[in-house]
């Protein structure tokens, strides 16, 4: 079977994905350019945020595979076929990063390191009480498979979470809710908001000025889902004024993060790149690979996109 591996790749991503993917998909062939074959003789694709249109004119695509966990850029490409079955990237290895970064951005916010962090630049010694992790409360939204991973990471380290998720679920230690329709009632309680909520239209704008006023003063946000889950404005603004004392983000609504933007240098805002959960070719390249050799025997790829939902 013809495979394409398309992309917008770094500096030699492309090529450590084609190292990473060739043994096990032996007996494929993996194209980097469409223009290698016919067009109507590739019926697989590999995709890493594919450009608009960049699967275009391919009529007997069968399936594509994301590298990506997140496949709204997918999902927003008008030219790929309604009924084109899209599978995201499920990699348990991305679950444990993911729950690393999390636990990472909890501890350092419970435990005051970023407000340690700015007395060390003022050359200030001084040190703040310190508060057990039982009374610092966690609201995590969404419980996929890396929301599943982050929760355990923090009930383990004596956090108390509670999750909200589209859909009733049970998970031990974690007090769950279903339906963003919750989320006000919950926020009061919550020390620290940490989102990983896949973005769709319903979540898009949701952490506006009303759901971070709605926290407790002196809260802090995590946001490792998407950008465009985040009312930037409204975030300035509620540290600015003192309600929020941090927030650790590592995605933004344009990305890379323009320079000159005020998250930048803002003292109560920690920027990552994007970088809480890279997708790590040495173990995706086995996800996918189990993928594609579905396809190619008939059988329906795992963890499809459901369209409706958006993700």
């Amino acid at each position: 079977m013809n495979i394409l591996l398309t992309g917008r790749w770094d500096a030699g991503e492309q090529a450590q994905w084609q190292s990473a993917l060739a043994p096990p998909l032996a007996g494929h062939r993996l194209l980097t350019d469409a223009a290698q074959v016919p067009p109507e003789s590739i019926e697989a694709a590999i995709v890493a945020n594919p450009a608009p249109g960049a699967l275009q004119g391919l009529p007997r695509l069968r399936g594509v595979q994301s590298l990506w966990a997140g496949v709204e850029g997918l999902l927003a490409d008008t030219t790929l076929p309604p009924g084109l079955p899209l599978a995201r990237m499920v990699d348990p290895a991305m679950a444990t990063a993911m729950a690393e970064t999390a636990l990472w951005a909890v501890l350092a916010l419970h435990r005051g390191y970023f407000r340690y962090q700015r007395r060390q630049a003022a050359g200030r010694w001084h040190a703040h009480a310190q508060r057990p992790a039982a009374e610092c409360g966690v609201l995590l939204l969404g419980l996929g498979e890396m929301g599943r991973a982050v929760a355990r990471a923090l009930v383990a380290q004596g956090y108390p979470v509670t999750a909200l998720a589209r859909t009733p679920q049970y998970l031990p230690g974690v007090v769950c809710h279903a339906g963003l329709h919750q989320l006000p009632a919950l926020l009061p309680q919550a020390q620290v908001l940490l989102n990983l909520l896949p973005l769709t239209p319903d979540t898009r704008g949701l952490l506006d000025a009303a759901c971070l006023a709605a926290l407790p003063p002196g809260a802090a946000l995590v946001n490792l889902g998407r950008g465009a889950h985040l009312t930037e404005p409204a975030l300035l603004a509620a540290l600015d004024a003192g309600h929020l004392s941090h927030a650790v983000l590592d995605v933004f609504a344009t990305e890379p993060l323009p320079a000159g933007h005020p998250f930048w240098a803002h003292p109560c805002i920690t920027v990552l790149p994007h970088a809480a959960a890279l997708t790590d070719p040495r173990s995706a390249a086995a996800v996918v690979a189990a993928n594609i050799h579905r396809l190619a025997r008939g059988e329906p790829m795992h963890h499809l996109v459901r369209r409706e939902r958006g993700y």
